[in-house]
């Protein structure tokens, strides 16, 4: 049975004809939606943060060899070897929320928002440790080299299941976990902490809060409370810090504040504080692969800003819209050869593609909206998932009032777009940039894409999926390709692997009891 509707050679022409021109897009105050209308013929308000992935959450971790999955109902952790589905189950504390991997293998971590603690594992053994955190977190982040991680409470990450927060809850602490010494500390940084750096050398985080930025020492042996750099300290009300971010040279941060006219370099040694006027309507900050740029997207001046940041006295490269859009997300390729300008804020069915070898700026169509997009990991193809949500003059269509999906040749700007039956709820590239896999809510299926032959491939599963995912490549010097995998509804624990060399699909059900493989 046919699922998804690939697009008819008559829809193609139709929207290869879109791509060159924007109909019904005249310009307007960029503070009323950009021109934009909704159906009565009223001015959109304007567009809100750009979220970035706000769909995928937080899925099982693999590493090399296993995949670890969190059974909250159970308070277990289990481990699943993909060579052979061998499994090992361990109990962790109450209402496992997340779970993560040290970039080595060697460690899976634990969070446990029921009883507020954290639960070290070693990969081999399963051996556990739990230590106590501080109270009502829900952010979990690990530094780079997989030797601590930092937990906090965030008000924009709050779900409807979270546990109740019991007598006094502070908005300005945080926990760091020594996950070789197993040692926890707890620390006050500033108000409402949203976003963690980690310097290159792996020594120092840097923790950007509503108006503060906190230094964490790492080199010292117990763990001191962190240095606090007020950001605008003679400001009354300044709009929140969102992001951070750090050059190669670990020497200073870069902090965005939402929709501010400025950024702020901060100086980690001497911890004086510069503002970097840039465009208005700051919505996104990006430092490219090789550190030497920091992309800055200003989306009510309609300007993308670049920046080096080894030398902060050159003057920035300001590149202009090449039309009359509210876009405010970026994303490079993991080459840095192109970076995509999005919105995820607003009903808009066109992204621009920047090249920037010659920083030369090029409009694109899609079918509709933005929900999310990734670009794999070879840099040749971008996966799209739309809204439901149409654009404002979109035309009834196949894909008018539907969930979809595009894949996009990135070389040739060719769009394959694809009408769903239900809301994606999730996607993975794989490792070796040739498939992706996504699931739908509800729809017990794996899809498979092929971004070579742009082609797709429905597997059945035996239950609905929650999770979706891809191995790393163990051997990237040999032929065969990182397995797939998704996470299913069962009492007890069901995963799928899928083999993309043959198309083997196994699936292992009743893991944390009588596992059994079912082929």
């Amino acid at each position: 049975m046919v699922r998804l509707l690939l697009p008819t050679l008559a829809l193609t022409l139709v929207w290869g004809c879109a791509e060159y021109s924007i109909a019904g897009k005249a310009p307007g105050d960029a503070d009323t939606g950009f021109g934009q209308a909704d159906t009565d013929g009223e001015p959109l308000p304007p567009p809100g943060p750009e979220i970035e992935d706000d769909f995928l959450a937080m899925p099982p971790a693999s590493t090399q060899r296993y995949v670890f999955i969190a059974n909250a109902a159970r308070d277990t952790i289990t481990r699943v070897q993909a060579s052979d589905q061998a499994v090992i189950t361990v109990g962790v504390g109450r209402d496992p929320a997340i779970v993560q991997t040290t970039p080595d293998g060697s460690k899976a971590v634990s969070f446990n928002r029921g009883d507020d603690t954290v639960t070290l594992i070693d990969a081999e053994s399963m051996e556990a440790i739990s230590l106590e955190v501080r109270d009502n977190f829900n952010i979990m982040e690990m530094s780079p080299d997989g030797h601590f991680v930092l937990l906090w409470h965030d008000v924009n990450a709050e779900r409807e299941d979270d546990p109740p927060s019991d007598g006094l809850q502070s908005y300005n602490e945080i926990s760091v976990v020594d996950l070789i010494e197993a040692i926890h500390t707890p620390m006050a940084v500033g108000f409402n902490p949203r976003d963690v750096a980690f310097t290159p050398d792996g020594l120092t985080a840097v923790v950007v809060s509503d108006d503060a930025l906190a230094m964490v020492d790492f080199s010292q042996s117990p763990l001191e409370p962190p240095v606090i750099v007020p950001l605008s300290p003679d400001v009354v009300d300044p709009p929140p810090a969102e992001e951070v971010v750090i050059e190669p040279t670990g020497t200073t941060a870069f902090v965005r504040r939402f929709g501010a006219d400025a950024i702020q370099a901060v100086d980690l040694v001497s911890r004086l504080v510069t503002e970097i006027p840039v465009g208005a309507g700051l919505t996104d900050m990006d430092l490219s692969p090789d550190g030497r740029s920091l992309a800055l997207v200003c989306r009510t001046a309609q300007e993308i800003w670049v920046i080096r940041p080894a030398d902060l006295l050159l003057p920035p490269t300001i590149l202009p819209y090449p039309d009359d859009l509210p876009l405010g997300a970026l994303t490079y390729s993991p080459t840095g050869a192109l970076a995509i300008l999005y919105t995820s804020a607003s009903p808009t069915d066109r992204y621009v593609r920047w090249n920037t070898g010659d920083n030369t700026l090029t409009v694109h169509a899609l079918v509709k909206p933005v929900r999310s997009l990734s670009i794999s990991p070879t840099g040749e193809d971008m996966l799209v998932v739309h809204t439901r949500e149409d654009a404002p003059d979109a035309e009834l269509g196949p894909f008018f009032g539907e969930w979809a999906l595009t894949m996009v040749d990135l070389e040739l700007q060719l769009p394959t777009p694809m009408r769903l039956p239900a809301e994606p709820i999730g996607f993975a590239n794989a490792s070796g940039g040739r498939y992706a896999y996504f699931i739908m809510d509800d729809e017990p299926f794996l899809e498979v894409l092929d971004y070579r032959t742009r082609l797709y491939q429905e597997v059945p599963l035996r239950s609905a999926p929650v999770w979706v995912g891809s191995l790393p490549d163990p051997d990237p010097a040999d032929a065969d390709l990182p397995f797939g995998w998704v996470s299913q509804v069962h009492d007890l624990g069901r995963i799928s692997f899928y083999d993309p060399d043959d198309g083997a699909f196994e699936t292992l059900t009743g893991f944390e009891l009588n596992a059994a493989i079912e082929d």
